[in-house]
């Protein structure tokens, strides 16, 4: 059976995530290990923390390369949060530092005017009509927990906007890539709805 990888690369606790995909139906796997990656059908990257650590950490691991090709080969990729950010060409979180570039764009952080880091509930605004949507309304509540967003060059790529003091990017959607800024796992029915779209629009 076809198997998902679950990047541990020490940023964040994933039992949340492995649960809720077990629970969605997809056989999961944990790892660290970039030949667990190559084989894999998709993949799956959270993350918690610092942009600059998990660079860092993915690097140490040699899992930084084996992501890219996995990306570049056309397989399902699933980014969150940590994940979602780690897709654009540079952060700004504690100086600057290069991410994968596989979409174009920056990470920034939230605006002054509001509270950061933003945790609790917020909505999403639809921006195109895709799969992993269906089913979930216009508006619908998922949980955030971050203090930076994504700012992509290029409007096509954007799936959702969320309003926090201004809209920014709270999903992307590009060829075989999906990221989001919020955390389905910790989203209850809405969540597992989303995971369960992503799974069957990509045969999981």
């Amino acid at each position: 059976m076809a198997y998902v990888a679950l990047i541990d690369y020490g940023m964040g606790n994933l039992r949340s995530v492995e649960k809720a995909l077990e629970q969605v139906g997809l056989k999961v796997i944990r790892t660290n290990n970039p030949e667990v990656v190559k084989s894999a059908k998709a993949v799956v990257l959270p993350g918690v923390g610092a942009f600059k650590d998990a660079v860092k950490n993915l690097k140490v691991l040699k899992l930084y390369d084996s992501l890219l090709a996995h990306i570049e080969s056309g397989k399902p990729f699933l980014g969150i949060c940590l994940g979602l950010q780690l897709l654009f060409e540079k952060s700004y979180e504690f100086g600057e530092e290069k991410g994968f570039g596989v979409l174009e764009g920056e990470v920034v952080l939230l605006p002054h005017t509001v509270k950061i880091p933003h945790i609790g509930w917020n909505q999403i605004w639809k921006r195109k009509e895709s799969k992993v949507l269906d089913g979930i309304e216009n508006g619908e509540f998922f949980y955030f927990v971050h203090s930076y967003r994504v700012v992509p060059k290029k409007e096509n790529v954007i799936l959702t906007l969320t309003d926090y003091g201004e809209y920014f990017v709270s999903s992307v959607e590009y060829e075989n890539i999906l990221a989001v800024q919020f955390h389905p796992e910790k989203s209850q029915k809405v969540g597992l709805k989303l995971l369960r779209n992503w799974a069957v629009s990509n045969e999981l």
